[in-house]
């Protein structure tokens, strides 16, 4: 008996840490979501860029998606639940979007 309290013991400690960091997760899901990676359009730190220039009707523009990592979480959560022109749709899990909102939050405090 003693044995098995000590086994449920040990077994319920390892059970609560995950075999990734908070900080991994959000990684993974920054560069892959769902096929496309954030950072391909909006920065390896969310700091945005320009993805593609253009000339439309002898105007040269440019397409570079907007910085994310200085948002407001509530700016954040409402940009990726409504449809925006040249946003892929990624239909995230409000964990999910938190978890991309601390990475980004991190990465930035690292920065500095």
């Amino acid at each position: 008996m003693r044995y098995i309290t000590i086994l449920f013991f040990v077994t319920s400690l390892f059970a609560k840490t995950s075999f990734i960091t908070q900080m991994e997760y959000a990684s993974s899901l920054y560069k892959n979501p769902r096929g496309i990676g954030c950072q391909l359009c909006h920065g390896e730190n969310g700091e945005g860029k320009v993805v593609a220039t253009y000339i439309h009707k002898k105007e040269k523009k440019e397409f570079a998606p907007p910085a994310i990592n200085n948002m407001h979480f509530k700016d954040f959560y409402e940009a990726l639940n409504e449809r925006k022109k040249g946003m892929p749709r990624y239909f995230l899990t409000k964990g999910e979007i938190k978890a991309l909102y601390y990475y980004l939050k991190k990465k930035a405090k690292n920065e500095k």
